[in-house]
C-alpha cells in the first residue's frame, strides 16, 4: 500500500490499483454528524436519517503514513487516517479526537465498467453496480418489491414489505472485478453506493475502526484471501449426504407421513420437526412455542423415537431461537439470574412477537451466554439427540434495549447474529460434535463464517417472484460464498404464503431440482402449511421430489470432492460463472445460474409455465448438456429442453468427474 503525493492530494495504490485518489477539488474524506430515527416493528426497521453536516475535508498533510484531513489549511486535523500494508493487503486505520462525529463519506476510486459483488447475503442483485446498499440485519422483507401488490399489503399490514436491499444477513464488504476486496470493520449501520461511474461512496454511522483492502491476481484467490480472513466451516456431516432432510411440523403424525415418503424411493437423511417445542396459535398461523424443550404432548416419546430413526440412518433436527416466552418454563430461570437485556429503568426488556412477549437473552453477558449454550442447546438439545436444528431470529435485536457490555444496541444490533452463531458453535463444540451437530442460520454480519456450518435463504414466497421467489436463493448463495460462506442451501418450496399466495406443485418441482444441486436439500412446509401444498399430498410431486434426492444422493462422490476444497481453500460450493471464467466478462453479471463447483453448470428454471430454458454457457470449454449428452461450445447461449426432472444443468467435457455426471442420463 503506498501514498503517493500530489501537489494538492495524494493517491493510494495497492498492486498496482489506484484504491483513493484525493485532489482539492475532489476531496475523497467527508465527515459530519447526523440524527437517525429508527423504529423497529417485528424484526423490520423503518430507518432514515436528518444529516446535520457533511463536511469535505478537502486539505490534506502527509506525515509518513499518516494522512492528516482537515477543511481548510490553518485548521484542525479532524480525522487522522493511518495507512498500512504490504503490496496485496492494506489497511486505512480511523482516529479523530471529536467525539461529536458519527458520519464518515469515504469515496473509493472506481472504473466505469467496473462490476461489484458481496454485501453479505443479496437476495436480488448479485452485482451491485448502480444501486445503494444499506446494510442493517433485519427480516428481508415480504415481496420485496416495491411495485408489487404483495410488497403493498405487507407494508399496509406488518409494516413488512421490505425493497431489493433488505436482508437477514449484511456484511460491509465487497469484490470488486478490479481484483480487490474492500472490508469496513464496524458494527454501525453502514451503506455502500455503487451509483456513480467514477467511486464508490462508503458510508457509516460511526467511526470505523478501520477498512481493509485485499488484492489479488485472480477471483479464486481472492475468495480464498476472504474465507482466510473471515472463517471456514467445518466440513459437513457425513450423514447430511444420505439425502434430503425432510421438514415436518405435524407432531406424532410426522413420523408417519416420513415412512410414506420413504416409501416413494426418497433419499432422507434427517427429519427436522420446528414443533418439537409445541404450538401456539396466532393470526399469523402456527408459531412454535418458544420455550426450548421437548413438548411431551405434541411428541410423546421423542427420545425414544430420535434413537430409532438414528438406527435407520435418520438424524433428527429442531428449531430454537434467542427468545423465550415469558409463558415458558425457562423464563423465570433465566430473569432469577439477570441475564435478559433491560429496558429503560432496568427491568427485563419485553419484546411483542405477535400475540406474546419474549425476554431477549442478552449475549454481551458472557454468563448469560454459557447458560444458553449450556443449559438450552447442550443439555434440551444435544444431550436430548438432537443432530441439527435452526437457530433463528439472530436479526432481532432490538434497538432500545440496555446491554451488559453497555455498548448502544444500535451498534449491537449488526453484532448479534454472530454472537448467536457463536453461543451455537460453542455449545455443538463442548460436546465435541463440531462436524457432525448441523445448525443453520438465515441471519449473518462480518465474523458469522467462522462460527456457523450452514446458511439458508430465509423466508422466500411461495411462488415464482423477480425479488422473493425461487430465482433470490441463487443470489443469496452466490454473493455470501464470495465472502467465506462456503455452504448454502434453502426451503425447497419457499415458506412464506401471504395474502392468497399458495404454492404450487410446479414451484415445489422447480425448486426441488434447485436443491438437488445444493450441498443439503431440506424441505420446509411455510407458515401456512394447511393452506399449502406438501411434498407428500401429491404423487407426482412425491415422485418428482424422490427423483430429485437421488441425484443429489448420486453426486456425493463430487460434492464431498467439494466439501473437501471449501475445508482447504475455502472455496463455496456455489460459485459465481465468473469465478472460473473471469477472462469473460460476460458471465460477471449472471445471478439466476451457477457453477456447482468447477465442473457442473446449473441454470433451474425459475419463471411459471417454462418448458425450454436459455443458458449462456461460458466461452473457454465445452459444455455437455446432463440429459441429453449434446455438446455446446462455449461464449454462446444455448436452448435446452427443460421438463419436469431435468433442469438445466451442463458439465465439462473432460471433467475427472465426466463419468459419475453422464451416468445422471438414466436416473
Amino acid at each position: 500500500m503506498q501514498i503517493q503525493t500530489t501537489a494538492d492530494g495524494f493517491d493510494l495504490v495497492l498492486d498496482g490499483r489506484l484504491i483513493l485518489r484525493q485532489r482539492g477539488d475532489a476531496p475523497c474524506l467527508f465527515v459530519g454528524k447526523g440524527d437517525a430515527r429508527m423504529d423497529m416493528y417485528r424484526g423490520n426497521f423503518d430507518i432514515e436519517d436528518y444529516v446535520i453536516e457533511r463536511t469535505p475535508l478537502a486539505h490534506v498533510v502527509i506525515s509518513g503514513s499518516d494522512i492528516a484531513f482537515s477543511a481548510a489549511p490553518g485548521q484542525p486535523a479532524r480525522v487522522i487516517l493511518q495507512v498500512s500494508g504490504d503490496e496485496r493487503t492494506g489497511t486505512i486505520a480511523f482516529r479523530t479526537e471529536d467525539a461529536s462525529l458519527n458520519r464518515i463519506w469515504i469515496r473509493i476510486y472506481a472504473e466505469e465498467d467496473e462490476h461489484v459483488w458481496g454485501g453479505g447475503e443479496q437476495m436480488s442483485y448479485l452485482d451491485m453496480r448502480g444501486r445503494q446498499f444499506p446494510l442493517w440485519t433485519s427480516e428481508p422483507g415480504v415481496g420485496r418489491d416495491k411495485t408489487t401488490e404483495i410488497t403493498f399489503k405487507a407494508d399496509v399490514t406488518g409494516k413488512s414489505g421490505g425493497d431489493y436491499w433488505n436482508t437477514n444477513y449484511p456484511q460491509p464488504t465487497y469484490l470488486s472485478s478490479r481484483r480487490y476486496a474492500l472490508h469496513v470493520e464496524t458494527t454501525a449501520y453502514s451503506a455502500f453506493d455503487f451509483r456513480r461511474g467514477n467511486f464508490h461512496e462508503i458510508e457509516t454511522w460511526a467511526v470505523p475502526e478501520r477498512i481493509e483492502f485485499t488484492a489479488r491476481p485472480t477471483f479464486i484467490s481472492l475468495v480464498e484471501a476472504m474465507s482466510d480472513r473471515f472463517g471456514r466451516q467445518p466440513p459437513l456431516p457425513e450423514w447430511v449426504y444420505g439425502g434430503a432432510i425432510i421438514g415436518l411440523k405435524d407432531g406424532a403424525r410426522s413420523f408417519e407421513r416420513l415412512d410414506a415418503i420413504l416409501a416413494a424411493g426418497t433419499k432422507v437423511s434427517g427429519l427436522w420437526c420446528e414443533d418439537w417445542v409445541g404450538l401456539r396459535h396466532t393470526s399469523f398461523g402456527a408459531r412454535l412455542f418458544w420455550d426450548w424443550k421437548a413438548n411431551d404432548d405434541r411428541y410423546p416419546g421423542l427420545r425414544r423415537r430420535i434413537a430409532e430413526l438414528e438406527e435407520r440412518g435418520i438424524r433428527f433436527l429442531g428449531y430454537v431461537n434467542p427468545y423465550l416466552a415469558v409463558d415458558g418454563s425457562l423464563f423465570p430461570e433465566a430473569e432469577a439470574a439477570g441475564y435478559f437485556a433491560k429496558d429503560e429503568v432496568g427491568k427485563t426488556a419485553l419484546v411483542d412477537f405477535g400475540e406474546f412477549d419474549c425476554g431477549v437473552v442478552d449475549f454481551t453477558n458472557p454468563d448469560a451466554s454459557a447458560w444458553f449454550a449450556e443449559r438450552v442447546i447442550g443439555q434440551n438439545m444435544l444431550d436430548f439427540g438432537l443432530s441439527g436444528w435452526m437457530a433463528d431470529f439472530g436479526e432481532y435485536l432490538p434497538i432500545d434495549v440496555k446491554l451488559a457490555n453497555g455498548i448502544d444496541a444500535k451498534l449491537m444490533h449488526n453484532a448479534w447474529p454472530t454472537l448467536w452463531a457463536e453461543v451455537n458453535a460453542r455449545a455443538v463444540a463442548s460436546r465435541g460434535k463440531t462436524g457432525e451437530a448441523l445448525f443453520f442460520m438465515r441471519a449473518g454480519f462480518t465474523g458469522i463464517q467462522k462460527h456457523c456450518p450452514l446458511l439458508w435463504g430465509g423466508d422466500q414466497s411461495v411462488d415464482f417472484t423477480r425479488h422473493d421467489g425461487l430465482v433470490t436463493v441463487m443470489s443469496g448463495a452466490l454473493s455470501s460464498g464470495l465472502l467465506g460462506n462456503a455452504y448454502h442451501h434453502s426451503d425447497i418450496g419457499g415458506y412464506t404464503s401471504l395474502f392468497g399466495n399458495v404454492r404450487t406443485a410446479e414451484l415445489i418441482m422447480r425448486w426441488a431440482e434447485m436443491g438437488a444441486f445444493t450441498p443439503v436439500m431440506r424441505t420446509h412446509e411455510g407458515n401456512r402449511p394447511r393452506d399449502n401444498l406438501q411434498i407428500d399430498q401429491d404423487p407426482q410431486v412425491l415422485e418428482h421430489f424422490a427423483r430429485m434426492t437421488q441425484i443429489y444422493v448420486h453426486l456425493v462422490p463430487y460434492l464431498k470432492s467439494l466439501v473437501a476444497e471449501a475445508s482447504t481453500r475455502g472455496l463455496p460450493v456455489q460459485r459465481p460463472l465468473f469465478l472460473h471464467f473471469e477472462n469473460d466478462s460476460r458471465t460477471y453479471a449472471i445471478q439466476d445460474a451457477y457453477l456447482y463447483g468447477p465442473d457442473l453448470l446449473v441454470a433451474p428454471v425459475w419463471q411459471a409455465g417454462k418448458t425450454e430454458w436459455s443458458v449462456y454457457l461460458p466461452e473457454g470449454a465445452e459444455w455437455v448438456h446432463v440429459w441429453s449428452g449434446e455438446a455446446f461450445a462455449g461464449g454462446r447461449e444455448a436452448t435446452v429442453p427443460a421438463p419436469f426432472g431435468q433442469p438445466p444443468v451442463f458439465y465439462r467435457s473432460g471433467s475427472g468427474f465426466a463419468p459419475l455426471f453422464a451416468s445422471l442420463r438414466p436416473l
